[in-house]
């Protein structure tokens, strides 16, 4: 555990706390709460009180015929006897029981840098070496790198598009090159696809588990904690290759017995209704981007934002040599603005720092960009007249 990064959102958390006033551009959820359709899956929840007890491992029905018809509508992805669906307490079990399912202490499994940090979290955790590909200057996969990675001892390849926490949406022929490969070398593609619906411009979203010939190689995850707002309610699900269905009940009974029943419920009636209802809320999010990535233009080559059209994040390349964990802390310090920085994804030969822009109003997206500029613009400024004055 000792090798185990620290948590970053609860040190960002803690420094929000010490310093009151802070607009936070940190933590990654949506300002708005779940449908009010929820509370028809609460009341079934009450009407029997047998629900007050453990339900199956894996799911409730209800919650997995609600599931199965979405992934096949909205994803493409088939159900032909090849995969089984798990209900997880969010997207970050599914991941853990994945690689628990399919790894052995000492295993490798791959993934893109910058990643998600609880991705290479878990790795630690049990005893797998995260061997780390990094992606283009548009945070793309580079298929070419990530061939040459693969060893004796690699049992997977991680995808998570839209990306946490790049913005990146992988593009469908580099995702279907990945799954291909992991279909030829006997690996698992694990895909990440928590932001499924968030999408902007003229970037779609696209699941490899959707390939023909694809469920014996693909693992899917997915998360209800974003598109409806559910993100304290725990609940994502998993699309399995259904050789891994008993290892993964094992896993899950010994972690948690089951999902939490009532938010099993609450998901089943509002999970319907998810896409629709996110996609109301795309606009508010959109414009928020706009006006962050406007304010953020006018510091020039200071600041490199490659292209980000999806989830709801922004992964800012700065030029200058302060660490970016440093940078964080006095951005929320002395200028009551707070982002995440770039170390927490794996990118500590360069200063990046993850913008998040969902969990804002209008107001308050203002602001906080007012004070993101500003207190970037000082910062750099100071970092670049001290390295004149070394040089000198």
């Amino acid at each position: 555990m000792h090798r185990v990064q620290t948590p970053i959102i609860p040190v960002v958390a803690e420094w929000i706390r010490q310093n009151p006033g802070t607009i936070s551009l940190g933590q990654g959820v949506v300002s708005y709460g779940p449908p009010p359709e929820i509370q028809a899956g609460i009341e079934r929840f009450f009407a029997d009180a047998q629900n007050n007890k453990y339900k199956p491992v894996y799911g409730i029905p209800e919650l997995l015929e609600v599931i199965e018809r979405k992934l096949k509508i909205e994803n493409g992805i088939p159900f032909d006897g090849e995969s089984r669906i798990v209900v997880t307490a969010g997207s970050n079990m599914a991941f853990t029981n994945t690689v628990l399912a399919i790894t052995e202490p000492g295993d490798e499994v791959i993934l893109q840098t910058p990643y998600y940090f609880n991705h290479e979290m878990a790795l630690q955790m049990l005893g797998v070496r995260p061997v780390l590909v990094p992606t283009d200057e548009h945070y793309q996969p580079q298929p070419e790198l990530i061939r040459k990675a693969i060893t004796p001892r690699t049992r997977a390849i991680v995808t998570v598009s839209p990306n946490n926490p790049s913005g990146a949406v992988y593009q469908e022929l580099m995702l279907r090159e990945i799954n291909s490969l992991c279909g030829e070398r006997g690996l698992i593609h694990i895909s990440d696809e928590a932001y499924e619906l968030f999408t902007f411009n003229q970037s779609k979203h696209f699941s490899p588990g959707a390939i023909p010939g694809s469920a014996p190689h693909t693992v899917s995850l997915f998360s209800l904690s974003k598109v409806c707002g559910f993100a304290s309610w725990r609940v994502g699900y998993q699309v399995i290759p259904k050789r891994f269905f008993d290892a993964t009940l094992k896993i899950q009974d010994t972690q948690i017995i089951c999902p939490p029943v009532i938010s099993q419920f609450a998901a089943a009636a509002i999970l319907p209704l998810s896409a629709d209802y996110c996609r109301q809320h795309l606009p508010s999010i959109r414009r928020n981007r706009d006006v962050i990535l406007a304010r953020l233009d006018e510091l020039g080559s200071r600041c490199l934002v490659p292209a980000s059209d999806g989830a709801f994040y922004l992964l800012l390349k700065l030029n200058t040599s302060i660490d970016s964990l440093e940078l964080s802390r006095r951005l929320i310090v002395e200028h009551r603005v707070a982002a995440i920085p770039g170390a927490a994804f794996g990118i500590r030969d360069a200063c990046l720092l993850r913008v998040a822009y969902a969990a804002l109003d209008a107001a308050s997206v203002e602001t906080g960009a007012d004070r993101l500029v500003m207190g970037l613009s000082t910062l750099l400024s100071e970092s670049k007249l001290d390295s004149n004055r070394s040089k000198a």
